[in-house]
């Protein structure tokens, strides 16, 4: 492994233009993280400066995985029919009028720090392709249950069109994904990584669990002790020994300093890798998140944004299956909706989402950091014979908070049982275009990286 003193005289070599395949091959255990020497190459000019004064700093994306249903959280119909409004009621909130459902407690007392959408909509019932449109704002390049790949080329996800405009720095990266990668079934899904703008802006992965805590797998894979680990940086080794000879008089080596910085701060600082331990947190503060996968992960956001993270995204779980996962098990309710969504979804999301407002609040944090709650579809407002509810992509909800967006209100409406907009229908897109406006990423900052926007801004929200 490489200390910082190494890598710095590496980087004044290249900027001197005396990196030899022996200095490259030293480097080679970035690969662990994820990087090529292609991804190297590729970093450094077309970076400009982030953007300032802007209303946001950082985000903290909760990827709802599998599909909450909207009609038993943030948009409850008690007038419908039984077999669609199921057996919850609504109660009051702190805003006037609006009202959740009764297994919500304590979001409905902290309504008026965020703002719901009522009238999301997408273009697929697909957990696949449906998933990539929430990350990505476009289905191109989405694969289907089937295996089925989407006409169009794949964008990059929302954390990384952050990362990528806001640029590297020493320390915390820029985009991190707390969960393994996402899945339906046992296909994983597309969208969740650098895309288009290349690895280097895939996310830092991070995971907890209640016997180990919090696992870094790609610093523990940098430890090179397993097989896997060594093949790898085998692999590399050679292809760098191809490719040096090629790149040894290159001027792009002058660009490697940042990120040689960021990458193995977390190994060789201290403060660091101190971000990552939930156990320098106060007892009282990790049981008011809860005790639990999702909300000690909320606990670890609020420390990553803290520490300089631009973009965090929770992830509920890493299967759209209740049964399938090890942590808290996804949305996906196709039977037993009400029995699992009140043994156990309701409460661990009221706990976790209420405490990290509250949190975010007290610190000062809650102005500058936008918080959103979201799944890739809700669920069939109809309930079907199991109990359960579907897949249901033409209407749902979401929660977004901070960041100098407005609080306490709706946007949008569903049709009287749930199944369509009835007014202001927004889409993912648009959420998240409001979201980088509040960042200061706009049309110039997204064309001078080879992207274009996705959506609108939903001016309701803009404070």
């Amino acid at each position: 492994m490489l200390g910082i003193g190494r890598l710095n005289d590496l980087a004044t070599r290249s900027r001197a233009g005396r990196v030899t395949r022996r200095h490259l091959l030293e480097a080679g255990a970035l690969s662990a993280v994820g990087v090529t020497l292609g991804d190297w190459l590729r970093l450094a000019h077309a970076q400009g400066p982030a953007p300032a004064n802007t209303p946001a700093r950082s985000v903290i994306l909760l990827w709802l995985w599998g599909g909450p249903s909207h009609l038993d959280t943030f948009d409850m119909k008690p007038d419908a029919p039984l077999e669609y409004r199921g057996p919850y009621s609504p109660i009051a909130t702190a805003v006037p009028g609006l009202r959740i459902c009764e297994l919500l407690p304590q979001l409905a007392q902290r309504a008026d720090r965020y703002s719901l959408l009522r009238s999301l909509h997408c273009s697929s019932n697909d957990h696949g392709i449906a998933g990539t449109i929430g990350l990505t704002g476009s289905d191109a390049g989405a694969v289907s249950l089937g295996g089925q790949t989407q006409p169009g080329k794949l964008q990059p996800t929302h954390g990384s069109i952050v990362s990528r405009v806001h640029g590297f720095a020493p320390g915390i990266p820029r985009f991190l994904t707390l969960g393994g990668h996402l899945h339906q079934g046992h296909r994983a899904i597309t969208g969740e990584d650098g895309g288009s703008l290349g690895r280097l802006y895939d996310p830092f992965r991070l995971d907890y669990d209640a016997e180990h805590g919090v696992r870094i797998p790609r610093l523990e894979l940098l430890d090179g002790l397993s097989p896997s680990g060594l093949d790898a940086r085998e692999q590399l080794r050679r292809q760098v020994e191809g490719l040096a000879g090629r790149i040894e008089s290159s001027a792009a080596m002058g660009q490697l300093d940042q990120f040689y910085r960021q990458a193995y701060s977390l190994l060789t600082s201290r403060d660091a890798r101190q971000v990552f331990d939930l156990d320098r947190e106060p007892e009282s503060v990790r049981r008011l998140y809860g005790r639990y996968r999702f909300g000690q992960c909320c606990l670890l956001a609020r420390r990553l944004v803290e520490a300089g993270a631009r973009f965090v995204q929770v992830n509920w779980s890493s299967h759209v299956e209740p049964v399938e996962d090890t942590g808290d098990g996804g949305w996906d309710m196709h039977d037993r909706n009400f029995q699992q969504f009140q043994d156990r979804h309701s409460w661990m999301l009221d706990q976790a989402v209420s405490a990290l407002l509250d949190d975010l609040q007290q610190r000062g944090l809650l102005a500058e950091t936008i918080v959103v709650a979201v799944g890739e579809f809700g669920r069939t407002p109809k309930i079907n014979a199991k109990a359960g509810r579907d897949h249901w992509h033409t209407c749902y909800s979401g929660l977004v908070a901070g960041g100098g967006l407005r609080g306490g209100q709706v946007v949008g409406a569903s049709d009287s049982k749930g199944e369509y907009p009835a007014t202001r229908p927004v889409t993912p897109a648009d959420l998240f275009t409001t979201v980088f406006h509040q960042l200061g990423i706009r049309s110039p900052e997204l064309t001078s990286a080879g992207l274009l926007p996705q959506g609108e801004v939903i001016e309701e929200l803009i404070g």
